[in-house]
């Protein structure tokens, strides 16, 4: 279980460095703390030298959120998986999902690695398929971001669009890129059932997380999209803390807030926000060991999203700023010092011409206010 919160994070403390005793308390508590020689930063545990860009992946940095921690008066750490050589946090499936089909002799030299993204988990495969000599051949829906499809002909994978439409239509992007990878005689990394995806970050993040927080955790909060991403990290933190809270974030159009809080997948409206929410239990989600749900309205993302990038200079995805609204929002009804972590899942850059673009939120109705945090943490 995690350690009480007295005995962190005081954020009502700030000594007087005016005076001797204060200046002392500072210097003495500086000296204190363990430099890099003795404690590296968790970028320098995995060596200084990495084998390859897939080499590169994990092993990202865990980042406070002072201002929003200070005027909360609660810590909101945030697992920055947007610093991936890819850009995301699904740059961890990708490498494990290779990994999995090398192993097993379904991926030879030269094959061909099929997938179906809403985009980032394609990215990944792209990039990891130039370095290990693969062809990636992308199905992605038609209403995803301008700049992913970019950044995926960049990285010269094959991307094939279709029509965004339910699952149950036999020409949804999962269900194409299966029939393709059979025609093409390719491998179908299949994200939302593939075992390989949860355990990357049962494996990786999870452990990564644990460490970089040295065991001081209340709460775990972030969306879900294959499931992947919290299905491996709840699972490994509940067995480091079994009275950790675990909250999935998620948006209008999914229905695994409603599954969370009832037993049941039912869901209205939709949003903005690409990646995450589904309407479907997958193998990934179902290893997720998830306490309570919270709904976050796409005004709130957008409004979390120009927030931090004015406050904290963090430039994130719509999904990173929803992760970060929900996290905040746990963490202000916890005690006073409480420590809640969540996940940057990937950058801005990916939605410049969405989230950051006036025009664009005008035409959406979702034109950021500029509300102060208070005002913004209120309501659903």
């Amino acid at each position: 279980m995690g350690l009480g919160v007295s005995a962190r994070y005081n954020p009502d403390f700030v000594p007087n460095i005016q005076s001797a005793d204060g200046l002392s308390l500072c210097l003495r508590a500086c000296a204190a703390t363990p430099r890099a020689p003795n404690h590296p930063s968790v970028m320098m545990d995995g060596g200084e030298i990495r084998e390859g860009i897939i080499g590169a992946v994990g092993n990202t940095p865990m980042i406070r959120l002072n201002r929003l921690s200070e005027a909360l008066g609660r810590e909101v750490l945030c697992k920055a998986e947007h610093l991936n050589p890819g850009g995301s946090v699904k740059d961890r499936a990708a490498k494990f999902m290779i990994e999995a089909a090398e192993k097993t002799g379904a991926l030879k030299p030269g094959g061909t690695i099929v997938e179906g993204t809403a985009g980032n988990t394609g990215i990944g495969l792209a990039m990891l398929a130039l370095a290990r000599g693969y062809r990636a051949v992308i199905v992605m829906p038609d209403n995803q971001s301008p700049e992913k499809y970019a950044a995926l002909r960049a990285l010269r994978a094959d991307v094939r669009t279709v029509k965004a439409t339910k699952f149950a239509d036999p020409n949804h992007f999962y269900h194409t890129a299966k029939r393709l990878a059979q025609a093409l005689e390719g491998v179908w990394t299949d994200q939302f059932e593939n075992p390989a995806n949860a355990q990357a970050h049962y494996e990786t993040t999870g452990p990564e997380i644990w460490r970089q927080v040295e065991g001081r955790i209340d709460a775990f909060v972030m969306s879900s999209g294959t499931g992947g991403t919290l299905g491996g990290i709840s699972s490994f933190l509940k067995t480091k803390a079994s009275g950790l809270q675990v909250v999935l974030a998620d948006p209008p159009g999914s229905g695994l807030f409603s599954y969370i809080k009832t037993g049941e997948i039912k869901t209205e409206g939709n949003s903005i926000t690409e990646g995450i929410g589904i309407m479907r239990v997958t193998q990934n989600f179902s290893r997720a060991k998830v306490d309570d749900a919270i709904r976050v309205v796409d005004q709130n993302v957008v409004e979390m999203a120009h927030w931090l990038l004015q406050n904290e200079g963090l430039f994130g995805g719509s999904s990173s700023s929803l992760n970060v609204w929900a996290a905040a929002r746990v963490a202000r009804d916890l005690p006073r010092g409480a420590r809640v972590v969540t996940v940057v899942c990937d950058g801005g850059q990916r939605y410049q011409s969405r989230l950051y673009d006036e025009s664009w939120l005008s035409e959406k109705s979702l034109t950021p206010t500029g509300r102060g945090l208070d005002s913004l943490l209120m309501g659903e």
